[in-house]
């Protein structure tokens, strides 16, 4: 899939399942182990912002990730840093992601009817 621009809602996305995390302090943190979820920060490039999250442990010790708001260009591969505070807990190999922005919106569409406005916002005007 090729998205016809940078900014295109194809390349957001707000869920990623990580492999077994490895902690650094904890393992895993007691919060998360307590709870099952625990908010953090996280980041999948160098010197990227960090992006508010959601994480939730599943049994094999690899976590979902839910995000705030949808990032931008997260690839299977990459690594997944996250922070409480200036703390690093831990990072994970990022494995797969949920649905992007654009396919959660196609759905929508085909339940409601797409309005025009958002057609124009996801189609560029030829």
């Amino acid at each position: 899939f090729k998205a016809p621009s940078t900014d295109h809602p194809a390349l957001y996305r707000d869920l990623l399942r990580t492999n077994r995390v490895h902690w650094i302090a904890e393992e895993p943190p007691a919060e998360l182990v307590r709870e099952k979820m625990m908010e953090c920060h996280f980041r999948f490039r160098h010197q990227m912002a960090l992006v508010p999250c959601v994480l939730t442990l599943n049994q094999d010790g690899s976590v979902w990730v839910t995000l705030v708001k949808p990032a931008r260009a997260i690839t299977p591969g990459q690594f997944a840093v996250f922070y409480k505070g200036d703390e690093c807990l831990g990072s994970g190999k990022i494995l797969r992601m949920g649905p992007s922005v654009y396919t959660m919106h196609q759905g929508k569409n085909r339940e409601e009817g797409p309005k025009k406005e958002e057609i124009d916002k996801i189609e560029p005007a030829t």
